[in-house]
């Protein structure tokens, strides 16, 4: 499986540079949360150093179980991209993390007066986001192919 892409090292320069105009440097402690499963998204972070995990609640009143981990130079957040605007998962700083913090609607604004822009930054996080699809189908099928004849009886 190829590596994923990250976003600053495969935007071309002239809309990296136009993103990083709209970034502030933002800091999460160890073991902070910095969002939560269907909590409103409005922004999204590029990991600087440090790693973050994604996790899920399997139940209520149950602690988060972690599903994925983000590291330097990874995209955290894309629910700011489409309604209903929830995080589908949660996210904690699984050491001291730095990151450069975007407000969705200032980088939508930049995309709709700016197609061009608009759309490399689109396609950039679209395949971010089908090779992590593709990573948790590995994983998904590492975890339950080797019971699939449990779960459907004798063929």
């Amino acid at each position: 499986m190829t590596a994923p892409r990250r976003l600053l090292r495969v935007l071309p320069a002239d809309h990296r540079e136009r993103l990083m105009e709209l970034a502030r440097e933002v800091s999460f402690d160890q073991g902070q949360r910095i969002f939560e499963e269907k909590g409103r998204a409005d922004r999204f972070w590029i990991i600087r150093s440090g790693t973050v995990t994604l996790d899920l609640r399997l139940g209520a009143g149950r602690r988060p179980t972690a599903v994925s981990s983000l590291a330097t130079g990874d995209l955290l957040g894309w629910s700011w991209l489409f309604p209903p605007y929830e995080w589908d998962f949660g996210a904690e700083a699984l050491s001291p993390v730095r990151a450069y913090e975007f407000e969705g609607a200032a980088v939508q604004a930049v995309c709709d007066e700016n197609p061009a822009f608009g759309y490399a930054l689109l396609r950039v996080i679209a395949e971010i986001l089908a090779h992590r699809v593709r990573a948790a189908r590995t994983r998904l099928l590492d975890l339950f192919a080797p019971h699939a004849g449990e779960l459907h009886g004798p063929v």
